[in-house]
């Protein structure tokens, strides 16, 4: 009886090593495995990086691109074409659209609103508030730039060239 057991107990003894190396084998390839998962997500991640910078760029080229086309369209503008009576209506058109809208209907129509209001009952201040609120004040910020700012910086860069 003894022999038996000395036998299954020796031939336990034998197979454990084996069972140990299979487990120690499992355990390696699911490290390897979780490794080349994180290589792949790093490799994705990368991918996906890589695209955001070339989209990145293709905007950056489109904008690049687009005011330059903008700023010869307007280079162009300013070229005479050579027939007298189109350049002085060209150099007219500007003025002419300024006078129109910004010292004629515009302040009309923030006149007939005041005095809409005023025959509404509404106060001196609160119709003035209401006639000339935020869009007007911008409105007149840009062109009081324009007309001021914007000239004194082109005269400024000009002395720089």
């Amino acid at each position: 009886m003894w022999t038996i057991l000395s036998g299954i107990f020796g031939g336990l003894l034998r197979l454990a090593p084996e069972i140990f190396k299979m487990i120690n084998a499992k355990a390696e390839m699911k490290h390897e495995l979780d490794m080349q998962k994180v290589a792949y997500d790093f490799q994705v991640l990368k991918g996906n990086q890589r695209i955001d910078e070339i989209q990145e760029q293709g905007r950056a080229d489109w904008d690049k691109g687009g005011l330059d086309a903008l700023k010869a369209a307007i280079e162009d503008q300013g070229k005479p074409s050579g027939v007298p009576w189109i350049d002085g209506f060209n150099k007219l058109m500007r003025p002419i659209i300024t006078l129109q809208w910004v010292v004629i209907l515009y302040p009309g129509v923030i006149i007939t609103t005041f005095v809409i209001l005023l025959q509404n009952n509404v106060g001196i201040l609160p119709a003035l508030s209401q006639a000339f609120g935020e869009p007007e004040k911008a409105l007149v910020s840009f062109i009081v730039d324009f007309w001021f700012v914007g000239r004194v910086l082109d005269a400024g860069r000009k002395r720089n060239k």
